[in-house]
């Protein structure tokens, strides 16, 4: 290593020591090309690099060094999005830190007040926390900020694309700003991640109007082996007994897992909490059946931390084999160690997030990845939707896979406003400076390279009112901003901090013991029985009051199951899609049910000739055929909206019902959109109900709200380019 790396030379000696100690051969890609930019500390980095490539050591390694070579008195403050993640970089860190005399300090929730005031004490060395506790922070110690804060080195952020698009990433970006500006100087930042589809745009979220230096590990891949098969779920003729319609499907899936699987530690991702508990309970059941040791464990967020700490421990220990059946709160960092494989049921959310979830694999040198993908489409009877006949499912994963051979993944979505933080993070700056100006906050949060840049004077102003009238704000007779009674209320309530809202979510109790918490969405009666844990309960009684549902075990009988749905799909998914419609090529991992489906598919684009016909008359309903993606057809259906017609985005188009009119008055309708002057959007979303998607944004005014929304949801440029074409 001393001979070949020229990155090495620059690391602080007990460093160097601790790598050989270690028996490292080598340092990874990423850490050759970060270490040199890094060291000196006096610029922002984005590390790209795949799961298991070394980026956490490529970032502390040199900021460490850089810690050291200042005499050991400063301080780096990683954030990062989960608590667990937080208590496995501790893990990592500690020996390393240890040895260099340097403190590591994990802060979240579940950390002792005592950890907290020995850092608050000393204020160097590692800080480990989440931004919900950086929030909380700042809220409660406003005045000894700079004071805290005031060895501050460096920022790094993990799992960097898990914040970008979301109110906590924005959330992220002002906590940092803010802490900026109490120190009046600027703070190097250092982003790492696993999935980044555009640097440049990752780049401008890190920090707003700058450009980082971009380190993009060109490490080879291991090789990819991936298998996808295809399920008919058959007709159902009408069940004696409505509660024994249970799809047949899932039950051959599960069947196809425990023969695969067991044995080896693997992930199987369904697309919702209902499917992790319906494939923990099938494949739990037939490990009872063949009475064999059980290896198949659940992990969501609604789980209890045991619960969830018992799947991660099972998955890293190597005694005994293990399989999470998951949501993606597997999919970010936790090291769980290598798995065999992946295994996703349905098209997973994204592409970016099945390079993610399939980094997991193949991580041991010689091992490929493998990646199996389940499809699962109805039969087609007499009244098949075109939505079945044209197998969507099916051909999404296909598309999606061979994006992601190709190495494509979606582009972060930075174009939020995210007003509702901005609500937040007003309230939490005036309970840090125990009041602020307008202008003061309009400076902090909307100026040139704020958080919030874009937001005119006059909109934040109507904003500052609005706030006034929900009784948020109150101004005192010097102007100064203070909380007003709703906002006093909302600020000490610890729910505050997070910038994000959670479903209502009721306990859920056996026997006296917490098993974890449910989202309320559906009706809750004594005597139902729930799916939860991978087991079946029978609901005893539900105090509405404590938001607690007592259980008893039930054996037997079909549950009703969790509901979720999965991610927004992006356009270039969608074209490759019609790609694949249009092709003759046959993908070589389909097994034959797949193949099947695919050229059932085909079949049905090639004989409703949609090569040319972007529409399909249904009779009541016109049905728009784009292959956009869903914030395109959800703009295209908002134009149509404002022409008095019923519209819905829908899959790979947008669905109108004609309410009496002709296919021709629609077509009229589109064509007119596309040579009308642009609406502004706050007149387009004018008559849409249901906007309201964050935390804040009931506080928000109309015109606000809808130009929120639109950031978010609508993209009005591709909308309309298809309607010119």
């Amino acid at each position: 290593m001393a001979d070949d790396s020229n990155s090495f030379h620059l690391l602080d000696e007990r460093i160097q020591r601790f790598i050989w100690a270690e028996g490292w051969e080598e340092l990874r890609d990423a850490q050759e090309k970060a270490i040199p930019l890094i060291v000196k500390g006096d610029r922002d980095v984005i590390i790209a690099a795949a799961t298991a490539a070394g980026k956490t050591e490529a970032a502390f390694l040199p900021a460490l060094t850089h810690l050291l070579a200042a005499g050991g008195e400063g301080l780096i403050v990683y954030i990062s999005p989960l608590k667990a993640l937080i208590n496995d970089q501790f893990g990592r860190l500690e020996r390393l830190c240890e040895l260099l005399e340097v403190p590591v300090w994990p802060w979240h929730g579940d950390v002792s007040a005592g950890t907290k005031t020995r850092f608050l004490t000393k204020r160097n060395g590692v800080l480990l926390i989440t931004p919900e506790s950086l929030e909380a922070l700042l809220c409660n110690r406003g005045s000894s900020v700079a004071t805290i804060f005031g060895r501050l080195t460096f920022f790094v952020v993990d799992e960097l694309h898990a914040f970008i698009g979301s109110e906590r990433g924005k959330q992220l970006q002002s906590l940092m700003h803010r802490i900026e500006r109490a120190l009046t100087r600027r703070v190097p930042r250092i982003g790492l991640s696993a999935t980044i589809g555009d640097m440049k745009l990752a780049g401008a979220f890190l920090r707003p109007g700058a450009d980082p230096v971009q380190v993009n590990s060109a490490a080879a891949g291991s090789e990819l082996k991936v298998l996808v098969k295809g399920y008919e779920e058959p007709l159902v003729v009408e069940p004696e007994d409505e509660d024994d319609e249970e799809p047949v499907t899932p039950a051959q899936i599960a069947a196809h897992l425990f023969k695969v699987l067991r044995g080896t530690n693997n992930l199987v991702f369904p697309n919702s909490r209902r499917q992790v508990e319906r494939y923990t309970h099938l494949l739990n059941t037939l490990c009872e059946q063949e009475k064999v040791p059980n290896e198949f464990w659940p992990h969501h967020g609604s789980l209890s931390k045991e619960i969830r700490t018992e799947t991660e421990g099972a998955l890293k220990q190597k005694e005994v084999p293990a399989t999470a059946i998951c949501t993606n709160t597997l999919e970010l960092g936790i090291d769980i160690g290598a798995v065999k494989s992946v295994c996703q049921i349905g098209p997973p959310p994204s592409v970016a997030s099945l390079r993610q979830r399939l980094g997991r694999s193949g991580r041991r040198k010689g091992e490929p990845a493998i990646l199996r993908g389940y499809c699962v489409e109805d039969q087609i009877g007499p009244n098949a939707s075109i939505r079945d006949k044209l197998r969507l499912d099916t051909v999404q994963t296909v598309a999606m896979i061979s994006l992601l051979t190709e190495k494509w993944f979606e582009p972060p979505r930075v174009q939020g406003v995210h007003l509702s933080t901005l609500v937040q993070q007003l309230l939490s700056a005036i309970a840090q400076n125990g009041g602020a100006t307008a202008g003061e906050l309009y400076a902090l949060f909307c100026g040139p390279g704020c958080p919030f840049a874009g937001l005119s004077k006059q909109e934040f102003v109507d904003l500052l009112r609005h706030l006034g009238q929900k009784e948020l704000l109150v101004q005192d007779s010097s102007g100064v901003l203070l909380h007003g009674r709703v906002g006093e209320k909302f600020v000490n309530h610890y729910s505050f901090y997070a910038a994000f809202s959670s479903d209502e979510e009721f306990r859920v109790v056996a026997g006296g013991k917490t098993l974890g918490t449910l989202p309320v969405d559906q009706v809750l009666l004594p005597g139902q029985r729930i799916l939860f844990a991978g087991k079946t309960w029978r609901v005893e009684e539900v105090d509405e009051e404590q938001k607690t549902i007592y259980v008893t075990r039930a054996k037997g009988g079909v549950p009703p199951l969790f509901s979720g749905g999965i991610g927004r799909t992006h356009t270039k998914v969608r074209q490759r899609m019609r790609e694949l419609l249009e092709g003759g090529e046959v993908p070589p991992f389909l097994d034959l049910m797949a193949q099947k489906f695919l050229a059932e598919a085909r079949e049905t684009y090639a004989r409703h000739s949609l090569t040319t016909e972007f529409f399909l008359d249904q009779g009541r309903e016109l049905i728009l055929l784009t292959w956009l993606g869903d914030a395109a057809n959800e703009a295209i259906a908002c134009l149509l909206i404002r022409r008095g017609f019923v519209a819905t985005p829908s899959g790979p188009g947008v669905e109108v019902v004609k309410g009496g009119r002709s296919t021709q008055d629609v077509l009229d309708a589109l064509a007119d959109a596309a040579v009308d002057d642009t609406p502004p959007l706050d007149m387009l979303l004018i008559d849409v109900k249901n906007l309201p998607r964050e935390k804040w944004d009931w506080a928000l005014p109309d015109a606000l709200l809808r130009r929120a929304y639109a950031s978010l949801y609508l993209d009005l440029d591709e909308g309309l380019a298809w309607l010119a074409r």
